[in-house]
């Protein structure tokens, strides 16, 4: 342990805030401010502030566990380690390679992402890894590719939103899930800007907006089609951007004007002057963006609400010039790299595609394996949880807890009792690791170095800065042993500074090329856009052309450039100069095969759940300021449960009323999936025809036991944003 500060970065959300941490004397560690680090400029939230309380031997666990008559025990690690072994062997010997499941996270770090889908991969040989980030950010990540030819949470740092003119932001209460970046919207404020916030709560976030926009949950696409036909028929399009970088207008456009605003007032219930004010503001200035969250996007339509978002963008000409343009709000720590590198179910690092043969032939060369040795995609994230027990019978997961998290969470619950064997690596005993049938005890934040990809695409160092417990280990080295138990000797090497040099060679040429980013150069700054190729571009890759829009490997020419990297052209750093990065964009053209952005024609379709007799009110999720995901960790800090100490249903005074429910009184919310309560929190800044849970919590305030499984066509992003319910007062 040293016993001077070590900078690093918060183990929470996709912000990656700086940190200090200082050991106290007599144990503990001290965090202070880091001031210098851009994104949260000293300011942390009171999760981040507390984060060191995890770091407590009392508060987590400290020894491997097996299950033995029923009940966990502690064990040695070579015994845990022996029972995964044979288990995962049983199966695999059995049922074959695809009855072994592997499911991640998006707080892993970069290495530890792309070892696990090395391992799935390579040792296991299965197709069925999937992570619990496909229930976060996949629909908007859909929508960028289809539109783009490339996924970046924001193409622009954050530090570019107070300089623009307006921004939209979509379903993202900033001021509870992400509190530092409020101070960017207030700027923009401060700076003459305004801000709309689309919202069906007036949520701490939606009163700082000039304009709010309440929705009915699931209406979102409706909303942005007919702020796109409102902007058409008031001529306010850019139509020399559209024919200068576009494709597909007229298709999109003939789509939006299908929705005419007194037909969205209808679906969406915001009224047709709040509509043309909300073009008006969007219009009026020369730069602006649209910020989507988990709103639009945890949808079974996620992927064409965020696309139409997109569409109003590009039809103002706003994507792919400075200070303006489509950005999405990545949730998790390492949302962005999570999905970048080999734990999704349909991708090999670089963020390359798992069906293109090139893709294959670099990294199996990478990898020193055979191409056709390479599983195909396998199932996403719901839909590989739902056949445990059935085609999946063995279970590795590591960073995740669906017990609480996943859609349909009673299901899930049994599947996972339903499976021949389960193991679990987490820091803390979680639900799902309650089930295990092997836990393993692994390292934390502050007690391994490593990589996380905020949600700027800025790659970063976390640091080191104290010992693990006695008894702990690192995902790392758990993947390492068991890889070599089952077979696989060499190619998992536990210092994560050898693994990152092997992704940087995995990702060479790829569309998220991390080849020219050394632990080096993170550790002397404050972290590295991606794109960021090695000098020469290719990084040493060959073969790699076909996996991504991205044709030319050098810095010339190609499609991602930024012409503000270290106030020079991104076209002088060629040769064996070192690329500064990408903080920047679509400057130049977008990452598509022609260079222009797509326009994709969509339309208004309804929930995969609509309200009706049985179940009249509609239900969305969300989080509150004191808790993190699932809560696995933040309900182990006593300072956070007494800010926020369990569930509750908000819902406004005349639904109240109605059930002659007062504040405080427990309540059942039930759908067509299962049952929840909880205590009444009556307020009028939610719609009548909606209530709001938080999903934080197990037991029977456990808020994703009503949500709906159903998937996106093309993200297979679940709908957790809106379902039908009925609520009833509890004796």
């Amino acid at each position: 342990m040293t016993t001077s500060a070590t900078p690093t970065h918060c183990p929470y959300c996709a912000l990656q805030c700086g940190m200090n941490l200082t050991p106290v004397p007599g144990g503990g560690v001290e965090v202070s401010e880091r001031v210098d680090f851009p994104v949260n400029r000293g300011a942390l939230c009171g999760k981040g502030r507390t984060a060191p309380v995890l770091l407590s031997s009392r508060l987590r666990l400290t020894s491997p566990l097996v299950r033995n008559a029923g009940v966990l025990e502690p064990a040695s690690w070579d015994e845990a380690l022996a029972r995964i072994t044979e288990g995962l062997s049983r199966t695999r010997t059995e049922h074959g390679p695809d009855a072994c499941g592997v499911f991640g996270g998006g707080g892993l770090t970069n290495e530890k992402a792309y070892a696990l889908g090395k391992f799935a991969r390579v040792v296991l040989g299965t197709s069925q890894i999937d992570y619990n980030g496909r229930f976060c950010m996949s629909s908007a990540a859909a929508a960028g590719i289809r539109a783009f030819g490339l996924d970046r949470g924001l193409p622009f740092p954050l530090e570019d939103i107070p300089r623009t003119g307006c921004v939209i932001l979509v379903g993202s209460n900033l001021a509870e899930t992400m509190p530092p970046a409020l101070r960017y919207l207030t700027e923009l404020k401060a700076n003459g800007g305004t801000l709309i916030v689309i919202d069906p709560r007036r949520t701490r976030t939606a009163e700082q907006a000039d304009l709010h926009l309440a929705p009915r949950p699931g209406t979102d696409l409706a909303l942005a089609l007919g702020l796109l036909h409102l902007v058409v028929a008031e001529g306010r399009t850019d139509e020399a951007y559209i024919r200068e970088r576009t494709s597909g207008w007229e298709e999109a456009r003939a789509a939006a004007m299908a929705h005419w605003p007194e037909y969205v007032e209808r679906i969406t219930g915001v009224s047709v002057p709040r509509l043309r004010e909300a073009v008006r503001l969007f219009c009026a200035p020369k730069d602006a963006m649209v910020l989507t969250a988990r709103g639009p996007e945890q949808q079974s339509k996620g992927t064409d609400t965020v696309g139409a978002w997109i569409n109003l963008c590009l039809a103002t000409g706003r994507s792919g010039r400075p200070l303006s343009g489509y950005g999405c709000l990545t949730g998790q720590g390492n949302g962005q790299g999570g999905r970048e590198h080999g734990q999704k179910a349909d991708q090999l690092p670089g963020y390359r595609k798992l069906t293109d043969p090139a893709a294959r032939r670099h990294v199996a060369e990478v990898w020193g394996v055979d191409p056709d040795s390479l599983p195909g995609p396998g199932r996403s994230a719901y839909e590989l949880l739902d056949a445990m027990g059935t085609e999946i019978r063995s279970l590795l997961l590591m960073g995740s807890n669906p017990v609480v998290s996943a859609p349909r969470a009673a299901h899930i619950e049994q599947r996972l009792k339903s499976l021949d064997f389960l193991a679990v690596a987490d820091v803390v005993l979680s639900e799902t690791a309650a089930l295990a049938d092997v836990v393993l005890p692994v390292t934390q934040w502050a007690e391994e170095t490593g990589t996380t990809t905020n949600l700027e695409g800025r790659v970063l160092l976390r640091r080191r800065a104290v010992t693990p417990p006695d008894g702990v280990r690192s995902d790392l080295h758990v993947l390492h042993e068991l890889a070599a138990r089952l077979g696989v000797e060499k190619g998992f090497p536990t210092d994560p500074e050898e693994v990152f040099e092997e992704l940087r060679r995995a990702s060479a040429g790829g569309p998220a090329d991390y080849s020219g980013i050394t632990y080096r150069r993170l550790a002397e700054g404050d972290g590295v856009f991606w794109p960021c190729p090695a000098p020469g571009g290719a990084g040493g890759s060959e073969g790699s052309e076909g996996d991504s829009p991205v044709r030319d490997r050098s810095v010339q020419g190609r499609p991602l450039t930024d012409r503000t990297a270290e106030d020079r052209p991104a076209e002088e750093c060629t040769g064996d100069r070192v690329h500064p990065g990408t903080p920047r964009l679509f400057l130049d053209r977008f990452a598509t095969e022609d260079g222009r952005a797509r326009f994709v024609a969509v339309s208004h379709r309804a929930a995969a759940e609509e309200p009706d007799d049985e179940y009249p009110v509609l239900l969305t999720t969300g989080r509150v300021v004191a808790q993190y995901q699932s809560g696995a960790q933040t309900r182990r800090v006593d300072e956070l449960n007494a800010a926020a100490p369990g569930p509750f249903v908000e819902m406004h005074p005349r639904l109240a009323e109605r059930l002659g429910a007062a504040d405080g009184d427990p309540v059942a919310v039930v759908s067509r999936r299962g049952r929840a309560v909880a205590p009444a929190r009556i307020t009028p800044t939610i719609r009548p025809d909606t209530v709001f849970m938080p999903f934080h919590w197990p037991g029977e305030g456990r808020a994703n036991n009503l949500t709906n499984p159903a998937l996106d066509p093309t993200s297979r992003m679940p709908e957790f944003k809106t379902c039908a319910v009925r609520v009833e007062t509890v004796t």
